[in-house]
C-alpha cells in the first residue's frame, strides 16, 4: 500500500516546526545519519530508508521518492541509503545506529538481519500460554547487543483470571527492562507507549504470531494499516498474519516496524547481549577459579557455589547455561562458514587471474 505523506510536508507560513514535521524525521532521519554525510553528498545522492524488503527488491522512501530498487543481501528494514539514482544498485549504505540480528533458521550457517536502526523493541507477548520466560531473555539479550532499548507488553490481560503473575516474571528478568501491561483493541497503546513513540523514533514490535503485534501497529496508526487475525482458542498459538517486515509511518511522525511472528530465535554474536540480561551471574563467574569455567562441575565455580546457598534459580542458570553455549557455538559456526566463504572467494579471483593470462 502506497502511503499519502502530504499531512508530513514540511511546516509551512506561520506553522511551528513542531505542529508538522518533515518527511525526512518522519522516516527516522538524525543527526547521527546526517554527520556521515556532505550538504553535497545529500544533493545528489538524496537519502531513503528501506521500508519493506522482499525477493524482487527493497521499497525505499524519501523526500518525493517512493521506489523499488533491487535487492541487495547487505541491507534490511530499517537502513538508510544514499540514492543512486543512475545506478540503484550502487547506492551507498550508511552507518547504522543498531542493528538486529539472528542465526537464520535452519542448518544454513548464516545470519539473517531483521531490523536496522531501531530506537526502541516492545516484546510482545501474551497473558496466556504463549509467555515465555526464556523467549523474553532471548529477545532482551538481542536487543541489548544491538544497542536497543527493550520494553515487555503483556497483551491480552483480559483473557487471563490475574495477570499479576505474568507481570512478577518478566519484571524478574531485568531492572533495567520495562514492563507494561495493555489492551492492543483498545486505547490504551497510544496513552502508554506515548514516551517511546516520539517525532523522529523508530519502534519495532518483536514477539511470536497472534499476540497483537499487528493490531498494536493498527491502534497506533489510528487505521488498519496492517492485517491481523485471531489466536487458536485451544492451544494460544497465533497465525502469522505478517508476511514480511514493513515499517510503518504513523501521523505524529514516529516509525513503527511491523514483523512476523518469529518461530526460532537464535542467537549469535551477542556475548555482550546475554551478559546484559544475566548481569549477576555473568559478575558471579569472574569470581570462578578458572577463566573457563563452565559452572556445571568445575572446582572453584562461583556460581555453583552461589546455588549451593540458594542465592541463585537454579532454573536460570539453566537458561544462561544454555544460551551462553548457543551464542558461542553460533559465533563459531558462523565465523568459520565467513572465513571458508573468504577463502573460497580467493580462489575464485586466482582462477579468473590464471584464465586471463
Amino acid at each position: 500500500m502506497t502511503r499519502d505523506f502530504s499531512s508530513l510536508a514540511p511546516a509551512g507560513k506561520g506553522e511551528s516546526p513542531t505542529q508538522q514535521v518533515t518527511l525526512l524525521k518522519s522516516l527516522g532521519w538524525q543527526n547521527f545519519f546526517a554527520q556521515q554525510i556532505s550538504i553535497e553528498e545529500m544533493a545528489a545522492t538524496p537519502p531513503v530508508r528501506v521500508t519493506e524488503v522482499h525477493r524482487s527488491g527493497l521499497r525505499v522512501l524519501g523526500d518525493g521518492i517512493d521506489m523499488m530498487v533491487p535487492p541487495r543481501a547487505d541491507a534490511t528494514v530499517g537502513d538508510w541509503l544514499l540514492l543512486d539514482r543512475t545506478l540503484p544498485s550502487a547506492s551507498r549504505l550508511l552507518e547504522r545506529k543498531s542493528l538486529i540480528k539472528r542465526r537464520a533458521a535452519g542448518h544454513d550457517r548464516s545470519v539473517q538481519l531483521i531490523a536496522a536502526n531501531i530506537d526502541t523493541a516492545f516484546i510482545v507477548t501474551s497473558c496466556n500460554l504463549d509467555f515465555n520466560v526464556a523467549r523474553l531473555e532471548r529477545y532482551i539479550a538481542l536487543a541489548f547487543d544491538a544497542g536497543v532499548t527493550p520494553v515487555i507488553l503483556l497483551t491480552k490481560p483480559d483473557l487471563c483470571d490475574d495477570p499479576a503473575p505474568y507481570v512478577a516474571d518478566a519484571e524478574a528478568i531485568s531492572t533495567d527492562v520495562a514492563v507494561l501491561t495493555l489492551n492492543a483493541k483498545s486505547d490504551e497503546p497510544a496513552s502508554k507507549l506515548a514516551p517511546w513513540c516520539k517525532p523522529g523514533q523508530t519502534i519495532a514490535f518483536l514477539g511470536s504470531s497472534g499476540v497483537g503485534k499487528s493490531t498494536l501497529t493498527n491502534s497506533l496508526s489510528v487505521s488498519e494499516v496492517a492485517a491481523t487475525q485471531a489466536i487458536r482458542e485451544d492451544d494460544a498459538k497465533g497465525r502469522h498474519t505478517t508476511s514480511h517486515r514493513q515499517l510503518h509511518i504513523l501521523p505524529n511522525g514516529c516509525a513503527v516496524l511491523d514483523t512476523p511472528g518469529v518461530r526460532e530465535l537464535q542467537l549469535t554474536d551477542a556475548e555482550e547481549g546475554v551478559a546484559e540480561v544475566f548481569s549477576d551471574l555473568d559478575a558471579l563467574s569472574l569470581e570462578c577459579r578458572f577463566s573457563d569455567c563452565k559452572h556445571t562441575t568445575e572446582p572453584g565455580c562461583a556460581v555453583l557455589a552461589a546455588l549451593e546457598r540458594g542465592d541463585i534459580d537454579a532454573a536460570r542458570l539453566g537458561r544462561w547455561r544454555k544460551l551462553v553455549a548457543e551464542d558461542q557455538h553460533n559465533t563459531a559456526s558462523l565465523a568459520q562458514r565467513r572465513s571458508k566463504d573468504k577463502a573460497f572467494g580467493k580462489m575464485v579471483k586466482q582462477a579468473k587471474k590464471l584464465k586471463s593470462k
